[in-house]
């Protein structure tokens, strides 16, 4: 988090909410309400500071929803569902990346394919 983040979020913004993963969530305080017809639209601001790591991928759903204007409640924290799986960071690029069977970066050869399928060789 840079130094202009930590001080507009000291001066001008007000705490909504902590995720389960500790990121904060804050919204801009004493904000002009949103003018609609004649005068100029402006949403409320908005945004999350995150515990750790800045991966977006980090933001609950109800959260996210939040951020993008798409529900005006502020989310509540709900106990997890047995079903739920735990939060896995993007690993995309990275050694724990998923690699499906037959992948080149995996190492393996791809299966057989059946029907009209023919390799080209110049």
């Amino acid at each position: 988090m840079t130094i202009g983040t930590r001080l507009f979020t000291w001066w001008c913004g007000e705490l909504v909410g902590k995720d389960s993963f500790g990121n904060r969530y804050f919204r801009r305080k004493n904000q002009a309400p949103l003018v609609r017809g004649g005068g100029i639209e402006s949403r409320e601001r908005r945004w999350v500071l995150y515990a750790g790591a800045p991966e977006a991928s980090k933001v609950p759903a109800e959260w996210h929803g939040w951020l993008h204007h798409i529900i005006d409640a502020v989310p509540v924290e709900t106990p997890r569902r047995p079903w739920q799986k735990p939060h896995l960071p993007n690993m995309t690029g990275t050694a724990l990346a998923y690699r499906p069977a037959g992948s080149v970066l995996r190492g393996g050869s791809r299966a057989r394919t059946t029907g009209d399928y023919e390799a080209w060789t110049p």
